[in-house]
């Protein structure tokens, strides 16, 4: 392509020309018995597109599971901090190797709680709260991951993680089992809390079940199941399970972009946008604080809002992700 056509006064491509279809976020109710790449690998093969999830659910635990798709893959940060909300089934009177009872039984005591005395010890534990990551975890120590350890037998040292227990309601005790949902910040481990919600109370507990409910901005109202994925109309699934490109970004703060700075975008430049058309939007917030958009609304890829040079009227626009159906060929 010569200069002359990458200029901004020359045609340039349309700009969905190379827009996917398959770029978003599918939900997907996760069955248990099932580990959180093997729903990853059906959904590729049902639809034919790379994608990767947001959040592991083990494979004993069933609920939300976001797997991204396409351009969505890409920015997948901007969603994984997001507060969780999960319904949980703890065994007092049992300590095992994984805080879960999938694993050995290390210690077994007598169940001597009533439930007064379990909702006290809950209480204590909402609000920000140190938690200790299990062995059985994905974190990784000295370059490798926890479970891997784990599986060798292996015990290793894991610093204490600040984490928040925004809510924790009970649903009902047919001790020595009890049923509850806790609301949490991203990073908190269900499995530690039961764990240590025995340990308080001197009987040992472990986690029965686990369903998650929420990952926010993201519910289960879309959620598809499994064998509908596998069995029913792709189309249909996919128009009623998946979010789009723009549906997920919405949480951002967003910058709307001339047609022009639309085609400087798509080159990799950054552009001067007026205060009036980036309201609310926070200056070096980060590379991806930002979603750019064109007049329609259409996402476009993710920047950073900095202050400009030339004077308080306007930010700069840097993009540091622009999505495949924005880019442009070649360089300005």
């Amino acid at each position: 392509m010569t200069r002359a056509a990458r200029t901004l006064g020359a045609a340039a491509p349309p700009l969905h020309a190379q827009r996917s279809p398959r770029s978003g976020m599918l939900v997907v109710d996760k069955p248990t018995d099932m580990t959180s790449h093997d729903v990853v690998r059906r959904v590729r093969g049902r639809y034919h597109v790379a994608g990767g999830h947001l959040g592991t659910l083990d494979p004993g635990a069933s609920g939300l599971l976001l797997v991204a798709l396409g351009a969505a893959t890409r920015c997948a940060n901007v969603w994984q901090g997001g507060e969780k909300t999960y319904e949980a089934t703890v065994r007092f009177g049992v300590v095992t190797s994984t805080q879960d009872l999938e694993g050995d039984v290390l210690e077994t005591r007598p169940v001597l709680l009533d439930e007064a005395s379990i909702r006290a010890a809950s209480r204590s534990m909402v609000g920000e709260i140190d938690q200790v990551p299990p062995m059985v975890s994905a974190l990784k120590v000295r370059g490798e991951r926890l479970y891997k350890m784990a599986r060798r037998g292996e015990v290793v040292e894991r610093a204490a993680r600040r984490v928040r227990i925004a809510e924790w309601t009970w649903l009902g005790f047919d001790l020595p089992d009890a049923r509850f949902r806790v609301r949490c910040s991203g990073g908190t481990y269900v499995r530690t809390l039961a764990h240590d919600l025995g340990a308080a109370l001197g009987s040992g507990a472990a986690l029965a079940a686990l369903r998650r409910l929420r990952s926010e901005p993201f519910g289960l109202e879309r959620a598809v199941r499994l064998a509908d994925l596998e069995e029913g109309d792709a189309e249909t699934v996919w128009a009623e399970s998946s979010y789009s490109m723009e549906e997920i970004l919405a949480a951002l703060p967003s910058v709307r972009l001339s047609e022009r700075d639309v085609l400087t975008i798509g080159y990799g430049g950054s552009v001067r946008v007026p205060c009036a058309e980036a309201r609310a939007v926070p200056l070096g917030a980060g590379p991806r604080s930002v979603a750019l958009v064109d007049g329609a609304g259409t996402a476009l890829g993710l920047g950073e809002a900095l202050a400009c040079p030339a004077g308080p009227g306007f930010v700069t626009v840097c993009p540091h992700l622009v999505f495949p159906w924005a880019v442009r060929e070649g360089r300005l």
